[in-house]
């Protein structure tokens, strides 16, 4: 839908090389704001013929806004991006060049750009690559070539890349204790760590404390009907849902399990819609060792590269008044924090249901020494259609999402920008380092839990009838477009900075 209406833009004389930078969905006013950037002067009437175009693309509920802004680069814009996709794309040639390498001119329709690179290193594409990319980020036409210097690649080391890093998790497992019989036939020794019990096996044990219990019926094959029973159980690293079909002669035992008990469940795990589901086949008491304290689990390599979704560097540009405090607390230097927010499908942020919900945005920022540097951001394809719940709520649409990477391209890369650093967000704690954690863990990396939550945090230092973030940004002056992640990211970044300097000390760690 976005190419159709932009083709149509495009037919109009001043807008031939205009691009759509954003559709924000308002649901608050029930309306779509698209913005579309121009290189030219342009008329009223063509701003008319823009706002019919776009009208005829929103549904009918939403009021349409249309935003047109003209941009045109000037050289060193245009030669920071040129830089910028040649390390994104031809790594080799990236390590060789630098800005001087790169030469820009300014023509009437658009850009001219020479890059200068070593003898033997091949320039196939480079041009193709470059335009293209360009053409994505600014208004106009670009034309280019590579030329070659007298440097001599073959002088140049460059570093292996080793992107797959071939890694297998080990499976954890403790002793178990205080083991008694309750309806099996033998003695079990040791359990499966839950948070590790990723895998299909004809038998596995698991011990854990009951959470939660319940009696459901069902009717077999010989149209009878049987009792069997859901138990969560928690062993420290993770709550599991068991199902039980209990044998008739045992479910009076059964029925005495109660909340708080700790038991001991055999079975089997098996993949069932993408997920693990674990079948008790015996029941049996017995507890995780006394004071026990999870073994920590090692963690896959930091991928030595980013693969897929590569920071961006950031200027924090928002205006500030004559009265602000634009001090940085002692506290903050010396320090690196991931500023993060996620978009979910939903609000299930636990395996143990089975349905987890998957992630369908990333946003983050990195604060160093005090100050916003870097900017990571991408969708994510979830690989499932939205609700229309969730299109409402984010403005993001099945065609928005359909050629974003999937989960597991985008974690490792997550992984590489967070690790060792400090993570910040709001319901963090609760809520979205519970998922990153989890798809992390999946592919094998380990995140350390090192969170500063601003939920907390604003409610020692605030008095606010709610701690929303939309009402601590009112309460800042902040203002943004709610709801997505890269903006929700950086509202609580200049959140976290406030109310550190209101605190004048970091907060313990959660």
């Amino acid at each position: 839908m976005i190419d159709s209406c932009l083709n149509q833009i495009r037919s109009l004389e001043n807008f031939k090389s205009a691009l759509i930078k954003s559709v924000t969905l308002d649901s608050a006013d029930n309306s779509v704001t698209v913005t579309v950037i121009t290189d030219k002067p342009f008329s009223e009437t063509e701003r008319q013929k823009i706002t019919e175009i776009l009208r005829g693309a929103v549904p009918v509920k939403f009021e349409c806004k249309v935003r047109i802004t003209k941009l045109s680069p000037d050289e060193d814009m245009v030669r920071e991006k040129i830089l910028e996709i040649l390390r994104a794309n031809f790594k080799t040639l990236a390590v060789t060049i630098d800005k001087k390498d790169i030469s820009v001119v300014k023509k009437e329709e658009g850009f001219d750009f020479t890059v200068s690179v070593m003898r033997g290193i091949s320039t196939e594409n480079i041009e193709r690559v470059v335009v293209e990319n360009l053409k994505k980020n600014f208004c106009g036409e670009f034309t280019g070539e590579c030329i070659q210097n007298k440097k001599d690649a073959s002088d140049i080391e460059i570093e292996e890349e080793n992107e797959n890093v071939e890694f297998e998790m080990p499976v954890r497992y403790f002793n178990i204790s205080k083991f008694s019989i309750l309806e099996g036939s033998e003695k079990q020794t040791v359990a499966v760590y839950l948070s590790d019990l990723n895998f299909e096996s004809e038998k596995v044990v698991v011990c854990g404390r009951i959470e939660d219990i319940s009696e459901r019926n069902y009717t077999n094959g010989k149209n009878q009907e049987k009792v069997y029973y859901n138990l969560f159980i928690n062993d420290g690293t993770a709550t599991f849902r068991v199902t039980y079909f209990p044998r008739q002669k045992n479910i009076e035992k059964i029925q005495k399990l109660k909340v708080g008990d700790s038991i001991v469940c055999t079975g089997k795990s098996e993949l069932f819609n993408g997920f693990i589901r674990f079948t008790a086949n015996s029941i049996d008491y017995g507890a995780p060792p006394q004071n026990f304290v999870p073994e920590k689990r090692p963690s896959k390599p930091v991928p030595k590269y980013y693969s897929k979704v590569k920071p961006e560097l950031f200027s924090d540009i928002s205006q500030t008044d004559m009265f602000q405090d634009v001090s940085i607390p002692e506290c903050l230097k010396g320090k690196t924090f991931i500023v993060f927010d996620l978009e979910t499908t939903g609000l299930n942020s636990s395996p143990a249901s089975g349905s987890i919900d998957s992630i369908i945005e990333i946003g983050a920022f990195k604060i160093v020494d005090g100050e916003i540097c870097e900017s990571f951001s991408t969708f994510i394809n979830p690989q499932k259609k939205l609700s229309e719940e969730i299109i409402s709520l984010t403005g993001i649409t099945d065609a928005m999402l359909e050629n974003a990477p999937k989960n597991e391209e985008v974690m490792p890369d997550f992984f590489k920008f967070c690790q060792g650093n400090i993570l910040v967000g709001h319901n963090a704690a609760n809520f979205d380092f519970k998922f990153v954690d989890y798809y992390c863990s999946k592919l094998g990396y380990t995140l350390e839990r090192k969170i500063i939550d601003t939920i907390p945090l604003a409610q020692e230092l605030l008095f606010l009838s709610n701690y929303k973030l939309n009402t601590i940004a009112d309460h800042f002056k902040i203002s943004f477009n709610h709801h997505r992640a890269i903006d929700d990211a950086y509202v609580t970044a200049k959140i976290f900075l406030e109310l550190i300097k209101i605190k004048k000390s970091l907060p313990k760690l959660q």
